[in-house]
Order: C-alpha cells, then structure tokens, then sequence
C-alpha cells in the first residue's frame, strides 16, 4: 500500500488514482493522514479490502507523509563511505540528533536558501505505526509503518558553529526536511537492506549508494531509540546519508538558487525541489 497526503488529506495512492479514505470509509477514518498512525491496526485492515478510488493523483498537492509527527530522529554518520568523507572514525553506537516539526515540507515544490552553505543528504526514512517502548531488533520491524524518501537538508555553516556542533539546528530551517512522495508499507517496499538511493542536482548524480551500506540497520536503529524513550505512532527516523554531500567535496560544493534537487530510492519513488533565494 502506498499511503499519501493530498492537499492534507489521507489517501491511497493506486496508479494514478487515489482513494480519499474519509469518503471510502464513510467516516470511519477521517481526512487527517496524521490518523492514520494512531490506529494503524484498524486502518490496514480496512484497506486490504481494496476500497475504490474516488479521484486522481495530483503530486502537485501532496504534503509529507506523516505532517506532525510529535518526534523526528536522525542519525549521523550511518554510512561508513560517509563518515570517510566527513573526516570522521566510525561510529561505534547510532550518533542521534533531532529534526524539529517545522522543518517538513512535501516532497514537490520550492525550498527557500538560507545561506551560500546548504547542503543534500537523501535518506531513507522509517515511519512508525506501532508504539515502541524497549523494543528487541527481532521485533522492530513490526512497529513500523512503512517507509518514505527524505531530505536531510543541512546548513554546514550552523552546523559547524561551536562545540558541540549544531546538529539540529542547522538541518531545521523551514523546507529542511522534505518526505514523501508517500509511505511505501513493508509488504511492497522491497528488501530495506538494500534498496538503491541518491540524488541529482540539475541532472548530474551527487550521490549513489545502497542500503546495504548502513552501519545501524532499522532494526538496530529502533531497538537503540526505544530503549531510551518511547517511539510514538507517525514519528520519523531519518536513517543517514551515504558519501556524496556536498560538503565532503575539494572544494565544497553547496545548492544555490535556481538547482533543481531530485531525491529518489529504489521502490519508493521521487522527490523533487527547486531551491530559491529569500527574495523570490
């Protein structure tokens, strides 16, 4: 099941159709995707039924998959190829940092600069449908929705700012964390563990990894988080970036206005943004 948010309304996504699952469902579920995490159990059920659509996709209006989510986690330094070329020695546990709400955006549309300093980072990013509290990696996967593109968007001049670095600062400015183009459920996902992904800017390959390469699978990821606080139905985890960024670049390389950003893993779709100046 491919599950979207268009024009802020929970929908099925089939083709190139959807099904507005508050008239399919006669107000059993309502219109707000958010919904669709708190009951999850009930929500899966109704639509293995196979309800009829009732209109078409427009990717023009789709918004991110889970639009307030109360926690959204992200994990740095996931990729080993990255962590070579961000200067640093592998981690040895999950190197966590925040995301805050206000960064989300769609996974179409206008991103506004900043600064001269903005950099990519494509992700996958795991949805929660089940709460999770101490949660064994053996059961992980059983508390997670689907899985969805990101952005990791990231200021590296913020980023680098002090020490410690700003972390969540710098990747939480407005547009900094594009998801979407829809929650892809586990079902039809394909292998997790090993699922293409990367990015092009204006056209050229920035970044091209796989899954494979993670240090701290999903699982792990999840059994880490929930042993330290509860993950709550609808919150994100942004699982890390393979080599590429522009920042690891001699020179570095950043996004300017008028690139045109596209995001895209294997399975799960495409994302695509334009970045513009402040003044646009």
């Amino acid at each position: 099941m491919r599950l979207g948010n268009q024009g802020g309304r929970l929908v099925i996504v089939t083709g190139d159709e959807v099904v507005d699952v508050a008239t399919a469902s006669e107000g059993r579920f309502g219109p707000d995707p958010q919904s669709a995490y708190e009951a999850w159990d009930g929500f899966t059920a109704w639509a293995a039924q196979g309800p009829t659509p009732t209109g078409k996709l427009d990717e023009a209006a789709l918004g991110p998959v889970s639009p307030r989510p109360r926690q959204i986690f992200a994990v740095g330094l996931n990729y080993a190829d990255h962590a070579a070329e961000s200067g640093h020695p592998l981690p040895q546990h999950p190197m966590i940092f925040t995301k805050f709400v206000t960064s989300l955006t769609g996974p179409f549309g206008d991103i506004v600069l900043p600064s001269a300093t903005v950099d990519w980072e494509v992700e996958l990013v795991a949805v929660i449908g089940r709460a999770a509290t101490g949660v064994r990696q053996e059961d992980a996967w059983s508390h997670v929705a689907g899985l969805t593109i990101g952005q990791d968007i990231s200021e590296r001049e913020v980023q680098r700012r002090g020490q410690p670095p700003q972390f969540s600062l710098a990747k939480s400015y407005p547009g900094f964390g594009p998801v979407g183009p829809w929650l892809v459920t586990l079902d039809e996902a394909g292998d997790p563990g090993d699922l293409a992904l990367g990015c092009t800017v204006n056209g050229e390959v920035v970044q091209d990894g796989n899954t494979s390469s993670m240090i701290f699978s999903i699982p792990e990821l999840i059994a880490y988080l929930s042993g330290v606080c509860t993950l709550l139905p609808g919150d994100l985890i942004f699982t890390g970036t393979p080599p590429g960024v522009g920042m690891g670049r001699k020179p570095p390389r950043y996004l300017a206005p008028g690139d045109v950003l596209e995001t895209t893993i294997e399975g799960l779709g495409t994302m695509r943004h334009r970045l513009i100046s402040p003044s646009q």
